[in-house]
């Protein structure tokens, strides 16, 4: 019997360090780690909200347990009083700190909406512009001002903006890159936007957010930000690759399948987005006029 409660007492504390370290993984490449300016945003308004929400369910919680200890029937001592049904004090204790909490409240989400509206270009440096287009279980990032294009990588400069367009091949996804902004969705026949940012170089994780088939859990992508002197040496390396990604190419990546490691290509269809966006229609793809790309059944 004693073997047993141990071997259940160990296997429990195995179970709770293996939870206590997946939490601590999900705070350290969540928005609790912020690495850009939209994050940060996001983490500070979630901690004063919190707090602010504090006031809120603490009386609650204080003086549930207080009234059932004082109104027990066990308790005689104390005044009883049927016919008592109102007080001003009672009153304005309801009412006037939930509405402030409120108002309070709304002046303050109105405010950072504003400031942290997706399609708000950041300030600073001229942007670096990426178009995100999302498909089964991959993400396609196209630089149009550079030609290229890469496969579940994005590659952005640390210290400069970048203006993401989005839109998705397929069915509706989101992306979501924690440490660096909010999620946002991805839908065919129509773009969306995102602007992010990154502090610092390093390495973040990117995910979709929206369920779309067996492969979801995989769908995952690294956002690496490097030096600007990198980020020009990597246009440059990428610039001069072989692969093409053209007609045939893309009727290969539009296949439902899970890409093992990130992929270049030097060279890229002009107009690639805005054809997948005229293309694009539910689980098809249906060839707009005068576009290179075929339909994918």
């Amino acid at each position: 019997m004693v073997g047993r409660v141990k071997r259940v007492i160990s296997r429990l504390s195995l179970v709770a360090t293996l939870v206590g370290l997946g939490g601590c993984t999900a705070l350290s490449h969540g928005f609790f780690n912020p690495q850009g300016p939209v994050a940060g945003h996001e983490r500070d308004l979630f901690v004063t909200v919190s707090i602010v929400l504090l006031f809120v369910a603490g009386p609650v919680l204080l003086l549930t347990p207080l009234f059932a200890w004082h109104y027990r029937l066990s308790n005689r001592g104390d005044a009883y009083r049927p016919k008592w049904n109102f007080s001003w004090w009672v009153e304005g204790l309801i009412w006037i700190p939930p509405a402030g909490i409120v108002i309070g409240l709304a002046v303050l989400l109105w405010h950072w909406t504003q400031i942290d509206d997706p399609y708000r270009r950041l300030p600073g440096a001229a942007s670096v512009e990426v178009q995100a287009i999302a498909l089964d279980w991959k993400w396609v990032f196209v630089y149009p001002d550079l030609g290229v294009a890469s496969v579940d990588r994005l590659t952005i400069p640390a210290g400069r903006p970048v203006h993401i367009k989005l839109t998705s091949g397929t069915v509706m996804q989101s992306m979501l890159i924690p440490q660096l902004a909010g999620q946002i969705y991805a839908m065919g026949g129509m773009t969306t936007e995102l602007n992010i940012q990154a502090h610092r170089p390093g390495r973040f994780r990117g995910e979709n957010t929206q369920y779309n088939g067996a492969g979801f859990q995989q769908q995952k992508f690294d956002v690496v930000a490097v030096s600007p002197a990198d980020y020009d040496r990597w246009a440059a390396a990428a610039r001069r690759g072989k692969r093409t990604l053209d007609a045939q190419t893309w009727r290969r990546l539009s296949a439902r399948s899970i890409i093992t490691h990130p992929v270049e290509f030097a060279h890229v269809t002009p107009n690639l987005f805005e054809h997948v966006v005229a293309a694009t229609g539910g689980m098809t793809h249906f060839p707009a006029p005068h576009s290179p790309l075929k339909a994918v059944r």
